[in-house]
């Protein structure tokens, strides 16, 4: 029995948290060279400490010749991360910091894996992918981990719009979501710490810059006089960013995602080229689970693929519906891959994923976003829905 009364926990961090600055070069990088060329292999990834940022991994290009041309521009990419997110403090500013760049080219063993003997694409990697929809909010997400993310999207737009110049770009959320009869219905604990100017000196200070704003995201009746504020609970926090705790790509996997209301397969997404299924196969599973939803068939829908390395077809597929089901499980399941190709190429073409569009995935979440004009964010689309539905 599914429980309908309970209290579930999300949390979010900012763009300026470390590991997040990691993903947003790892993406931007990504980015930069999918717009020269939509067949590169990207498997990037970014460190960044005191002062210091280390990028590794491996690229495999259409013309392998112009490695050496786009290797060039890395540091410049990273840079303009940094300046954009806002670090300009004395031991981690885009200007000074040292860029290391080892990235170099592509394994040729892993390459015959992806292309294939018989000049198939298979899939760049074993693993299991998982993606997920609920009802209970208008992007079809669960709630705590939408409206973590709300809180530090509009604080960053605050302080980069200079409305509030005490702001730093480093900082956390964590919603503590009441939910009656399966629906979240208000907040029991809030927690928001994020970095400040020396100026702000206490706690009040710092409840007093953000408790407007997080009022404004949060629904209506949400906020009440049992619920429970931790702003900056350890007190000062000036020092942030890589100069305070060490940041890496693809450490924040499950504020990526679904904030812990679903499974999650372990594999990171920024930095990794679409013929990685641990990106484009979770983009694809959280499209079906979403137009599952949008579709009417349950209000609640878990999809798993599974693959193998160097084989295109998933090896299984996998659909929970928590008993809010209109049609059987197993009927969606034997409906999916009848309405949508899950090849590796397959999820590519049909989310049109060879675009220069992920950078803008590397900070509040890679779901529950509006679909952008230029394909950005195109698995948040609900236009398999019909499909979806006719089929079963």
């Amino acid at each position: 029995m599914a429980r309908n009364n309970y209290i579930f926990t999300s949390e979010s961090v900012s763009e300026g948290h470390p590991d997040k600055v990691c993903d947003r070069i790892s993406d931007a990088i990504l980015d930069a060279l999918l717009a020269e060329d939509p067949l590169a292999r990207v498997a990037c990834e970014t460190f960044a400490t005191t002062d210091r940022v280390v990028i590794g991994g491996e690229i495999g290009l259409s013309d392998q010749a112009k490695l050496t041309e786009y290797m060039a521009r890395i540091p410049d990419i990273a840079r303009a991360c940094i300046k954009d997110i806002g670090y300009e403090q004395d031991k981690f500013h885009h200007a000074t910091c040292e860029i290391t760049n080892l990235l170099h080219e592509q394994s040729a063993h892993i390459a015959q894996g992806v292309t294939g003997e018989r000049g198939d694409e298979g899939a760049g990697d074993q693993g299991i992918m998982f993606g997920y929809a609920t009802n209970e909010t208008d992007a079809l997400m669960p709630a705590p981990i939408l409206f973590s993310h709300a809180i530090l999207k509009r604080l960053a737009e605050a302080r980069k719009s200079g409305a509030e110049p005490l702001l730093r770009p480093d900082a956390k959320s964590q919603l503590s979501v009441r939910y009656e009869n399966g629906k979240p219905v208000g907040v029991t604990q809030i927690v928001l710490s994020t970095q400040h100017a020396d100026e702000a000196q206490t706690s009040e200070d710092i409840r007093a810059i953000v408790e407007p704003y997080i009022r404004e995201v949060l629904p209506e009746g949400w906020i009440d006089d049992a619920t429970e504020w931790w702003v900056n609970p350890t007190g000062t926090f000036v020092i942030g960013g890589p100069d305070g705790d060490a940041g890496l790509t693809g450490r924040k996997i499950i504020v990526d995602t679904y904030g812990g209301a679903a499974p999650h397969g372990g594999g990171a997404f920024s930095g990794k080229d679409p013929t990685k299924v641990d990106r484009s196969a979770a983009y694809a599973a959280r499209y079906l689970a979403k137009n599952v939803v949008a579709a009417g068939l349950a209000e609640r829908c878990t999809i798993q693929l599974s693959y193998a390395i160097g084989v295109a077809k998933p090896l299984s597929i996998y659909c929970d519906t928590f008993g809010t089901g209109e049609v059987d499980a197993a009927a969606i399941e034997r409906a999916i891959p009848k309405v949508m190709d899950l090849t590796p190429r397959g999820i590519r073409t049909h989310l049109d994923l060879n675009k220069p569009i992920y950078e803008r995935t590397a900070a509040y979440g890679h779901f529950g976003r509006e679909p952008d004009a230029d394909g950005g964010f195109s698995w948040e689309r609900t236009d398999l829905a019909d499909a979806l539905a006719k089929e079963i």
